[in-house]
């Protein structure tokens, strides 16, 4: 009776961390839109909480059953030490909140990656057998097949919120259907598996990410290569070095003709075009790569601290970025798994996770040679490792991608240590007592973990939401009562949500006129204040400098009483801004306005013209410069500046309709055909947008673009404005008919 007793508790302990290892695959799914960044916090949190509980019982079961206790391994030994490297150098980093907290956009901070050494943990004290791998691997296999259906019927991201970390998902899914396939005895259920990879290829090809898709060709060539090696059956070698020529044949004859049509116009194959050295993403991430080098030497063996890559990228960024891309130009990660790790945890945290893939290379290899691993095996799990490894050359991990590498390195833990055999059992006597303590410590911390960094961080998330919510209404003492009392939780995570405030008073200060003046004025200041709290983290962080300059300026403009008083301040916080980060060029537009709210024209426009002088090629500084002429009141200068706006493709930067509209009778009267149209092209756009019309809100808007475009010669477009036009305005089609009829 003893013994049924003591096996039923045993086995209670198991099921509980088996079905919370297969729970945790479903954080894929979750996403809660009443929280802020919610594909990301609300999978991240929903997983702490899990773990957090888990492990409670995983202390207990090894305490009570020291038999199950995790066996050494140099892998286990990589992500530990790998992990305190990470937590060292955000010791003695420039962030520690940023390090170890994280922040909410992407919850990468040390106590979340902690989350996944428990799992790693967990996974290789209860996976004990391959039924326990065959269960786990097909419950992540089925949930990829779902992802991939959302993301075929809906939005290319699907569950998961970015196409890249779809990509890296689906490919460590891929390599499980392989394995799961290979393993399979029945040759009937066998290709079943290849029915799962069919849908995951086609949502692997609509999310079109080019670091994962080169990752995952690489990975081929690896496989292939690895079955001509060690695969001792003559046909698989032969047909594998028959297909290993083949595709470096094809891929060469494709990349050389990658501009033909036939390569163009083919979807598929289309891919070989889209993967350039001279594409704009890959350009960007040069600069952001030689950013890091350069400023290693500065930091070599820590680095700045985990999480702490802006700050290097700021401090090294180039002017010429913009040429590449006029959005993405704040970059928290290096976008290459390697360089980010480098430089933000130096050579210790370098070197500690490649120990980790060189242990599991290692127990690959010692595995296959004492035939305790597969030749299968050996081969796929090294494809899936080098296809992880390069797609990440591009990118960086995520929730779900750390997941399943704890689940292949727990995997490998689990062909190399636990196939040689049963677990002994060891009487247990005389351990209830400690059992009961390990549940009752490790529940009452885990208890205090989960309330306080999860819970109070939901609600600080669900009352950021509400209250951009009622910003967004125009209800806006509603909203700022709403952000205060989120952030009276006082989280390890208020970063974001402070962010979130302020950046709703700097887009859009005019709305503090609705409010009584006092209630605007402390609307107002308690942005400032939320900035300054920000600051405290990293007083070098460019980003929240400029926020507060930008803050502050528009506090001086509410409270004249105060306003040199505000005003100095900001213009001290957007000189340390520009400190942190010289070459970022829409600084000094903030700049530019806080000398302009002090009538100092001059200095405005030569800032203005200093940051022209930066990037001549980036347009937004000549157009807001003409913006400056007209504000003082000189029109030929304006005018000037306003022609190469135009000319050098900044009509999307005119606004509002009254001024485009201002614009329009100017170039009217000087019959300039070619500006028009785009002016009316832009007016279009912004009457779209009052009027939420799909396709424009006022129709004589693209009757007179029509006109333009036929004394143009533009046929092709003429007809497509003159149809929006009867789109907008029915009465107007027989017009229409008759104008498209005169074009031919």
């Amino acid at each position: 009776m003893f013994l049924y007793i003591k096996t039923m508790a045993k086995q209670t302990y198991l099921w509980i961390l088996k079905i919370g290892v297969f729970l945790s695959l479903l954080s894929v799914f979750l996403v809660f839109k009443d929280f802020l960044f919610p594909y990301i916090t609300s999978k991240q949190i929903s997983f702490n909480i899990l773990i957090e509980i888990l492990l409670v019982f995983w202390i207990a079961f090894i305490v009570k059953y020291p038999e199950y206790r995790p066996k050494k391994s140099w892998i286990s030994y990589g992500l530990v030490a790998f992990f305190f490297a990470l937590f060292v150098s955000s010791i003695f980093g420039v962030d520690f909140n940023l390090s170890f907290w994280g922040d909410v956009e992407r919850m990468l901070g040390v106590f979340h990656l902690l989350h996944f050494l428990v799992l790693y943990f967990i996974i290789i004290t209860v996976m004990k057998s391959w039924k326990d791998w065959q269960i786990l691997f097909l419950i992540s296999v089925l949930f990829a097949v779902i992802v991939s259906i959302v993301g075929l019927v809906g939005t290319h991201y699907s569950t998961i919120g970015n196409t890249a970390y779809v990509s890296g998902y689906l490919i460590f899914n891929i390599y499980f259907a392989l394995l799961l396939l290979v393993e399979e005895k029945s040759k009937v259920f066998r290709w079943l598996y290849v029915l799962p990879i069919i849908f995951m290829l086609l949502e692997f090809k609509k999310a079109d990410t080019s670091g994962a898709i080169v990752g995952l060709g690489f990975s081929i060539f690896v496989v292939l290569f690895l079955y001509i090696i060690f695969s001792k059956n003559k046909r698989i070698k032969q047909v594998s070095l028959g297909l290993f020529i083949l595709i470096i044949v094809l891929t060469g004859l494709l990349f050389a003709n990658k501009n033909s049509n036939f390569v163009s116009q083919n979807s598929v194959l289309r891919i070989f075009k889209d993967i350039s050295l001279e594409k704009n993403t890959f350009q960007t991430r040069l600069i952001s790569w030689r950013a890091a080098l350069k400023d290693f030497p500065n930091h070599p063996i820590l680095g700045t601290g985990h999480g702490n890559y802006a700050i290097i990228f700021d401090k090294y960024f180039s002017p010429n970025f913009y040429d590449y891309t006029r959005t993405e130009t704040y970059f928290d990660r290096a976008h290459n798994n390697v360089i980010d790790i480098m430089s933000t945890s130096g050579i210790v945290g370098l070197f500690t996770y490649l120990s980790i893939f060189v242990a599991a290379f290692y127990y690959l290899y010692q595995g296959y040679r004492k035939e305790k691993i597969t030749v299968n095996q050996l081969v796929l799990l090294i494809g899936l490792i080098s296809a992880y490894f390069v797609q990440n050359l591009a990118v960086f991990d995520s929730l779900i991608t750390y997941i399943a590498l704890m689940m292949i390195l727990g995997f490998i833990y689990y062909l190399v240590q636990e196939a040689q055999g049963d677990i002994l059992e060891i009487e247990n006597k005389g351990l209830d007592n400690k059992e009961i303590f390990a549940l009752a410590v490790a529940g009452i911390f885990s208890l205090i973990i989960v309330w306080q960094f999860n819970l109070n961080v939901i609600f600080m998330l669900k009352g950021s939401i509400q209250g951009q919510v009622y910003f967004s209404r125009g209800m806006l003492l509603e909203g700022f009562e709403e952000y205060k009392k989120a952030l009276d939780y006082d989280t390890i995570l208020d970063r974001d949500s402070r962010d979130s405030y302020i950046r709703a008073i700097i887009s859009n200060p005019g709305v503090l006129s609705a409010l009584e003046p006092e209630k605007a004025v402390e609307a107002v200041d308690y942005a400032v204040d939320l900035a300054e709290r920000n600051l405290e983290y990293n007083p070098n962080d460019s980003l929240m400098q400029m926020q507060l300059a930008q803050i502050l300026d528009i506090a001086s403009r509410m409270n004249q009483n105060k306003f040199y008083f505000y005003s100095d301040q900001a213009l001290e916080a957007i000189d340390k801004a520009i400190e942190a980060s010289p070459g970022r060029i829409r600084i000094y537009y903030t700049k530019a306005q806080i000398y302009s709210t002090r009538g100092e024209k001059d200095k405005a426009i030569k800032t203005l013209e200093y940051a022209i002088s930066l990037n001549e090629n980036y347009y937004d500084s000549v157009c807001n410069l003409s913006k400056y002429y007209f504000f003082y009141g000189d029109e030929e200068k304006a005018y000037e500046k306003m022609d190469e706006c135009i000319d050098r493709g900044g009509k999307d930067l005119l606004g509002p309709i009254d001024f485009v509209k201002d614009l329009i009778v100017y170039y009217t009267e000087k019959d300039d055909k070619e500006r028009l149209i785009n002016l009316y092209k832009r007016l279009s756009e912004l009457e779209s947008e009052l009027n939420n019309l799909l396709w424009g809100g006022n129709a004589d808007t693209w009757v007179n673009l029509a006109k333009l475009y036929a004394e143009q010669g533009d046929i092709s477009e003429a007809e497509k404005a003159a149809q929006k036009a009867a789109e907008i305005d029915p009465s107007l089609e027989a017009s229409v008919e008759d104008f498209i009829k005169g074009l031919e």
